[in-house]
């Protein structure tokens, strides 16, 4: 008999409905991650007891953890299911939806709201016409580096998760706003609208919000440098906030 994984899913048939845990017995292959433990259980919705099942609905998308979409509480933190490798996860393997983002079904979540936050924050950089007059400026080797690690940012929500701020009474924005602003701002055409960006930041769940827990630093799949770009926006807004106050 072939080796089977266990795998204890919580799940909800829609966001009214109680939670549940079913459990699963999946045929194990060698380099197994969750997402191939998921799709198995979609061929065959079967529980652990024999009982017919409906499938598991969850996200995926780009198999290579580059997207975010299927990130999910594996064993109690929040990472990408296509990156868990079974040989490495404790059993039974426990899969649970995020916390902090509305659930849709099973471990599918609605994270709408980081996507919502980016435009608040005016995270991108406007097309101007400037392309048509050649090359821009140049930019430093030094803020090359630190933007790409920047630009990994993938808005899979572990940061979110993480983070202690972000919860159902408060309205902050989370780290990866953030680090974006941090990003777009340190690029010359960028740059031409930090101001706009520093305000967003000052208002209602910007910066101030955050209270320096540092969870989501360790939480981030990519290693982006997340409290360096909160510190440095702390002293830009700062910094802006009493020269917008002396110009009055």
């Amino acid at each position: 008999m072939p080796k089977e994984i266990t795998f204890r899913i919580k799940r909800s048939d829609n966001p009214q409905a109680a939670s549940y845990w079913e459990e699963f017995k999946v045929p194990y292959f060698a380099k197994m991650n969750v997402v191939a433990a998921l799709m198995e259980i979609q061929k065959n919705p079967v529980n652990a007891k024999g009982e017919e099942t409906t499938p598991v609905a969850w996200d995926c998308n780009c198999l290579e953890e580059v997207c975010g979409a299927c990130t999910m509480i594996i064993n109690g933190t929040a990472r990408q299911a296509c990156s868990a490798l079974v040989d490495n996860l404790e059993q039974p393997v426990r899969l649970a939806p995020l916390t902090k983002f509305p659930l849709i079904r099973d471990l599918v979540v609605d994270r709408r709201v980081m996507f919502a936050n980016l435009r608040k924050v005016r995270a991108w950089i406007d097309i101007d016409g400037t392309h048509d007059m050649g090359p821009g400026p140049k930019i430093s080797q030094k803020v090359q580096e630190a933007a790409y690690e920047l630009s990994k940012c993938m808005t899979c929500g572990c940061c979110m998760e993480a983070c202690p701020n972000v919860n159902s009474k408060s309205k902050f924005i989370g780290p990866a706003a953030i680090a974006q602003v941090d990003l777009v701002n340190s690029h010359p055409t960028g740059s031409l609208q930090k101001e706009a960006r520093l305000e967003a930041l000052m208002s209602e769940g910007g910066i101030a919000d955050c209270g320096n827990a540092q969870n989501c630093v360790k939480a981030c799949p990519k290693n982006i440098p997340l409290t360096r770009s909160i510190a440095k926006l702390n002293r830009e807004t700062s910094t802006y906030a009493v020269k917008r106050w002396l110009g009055r």
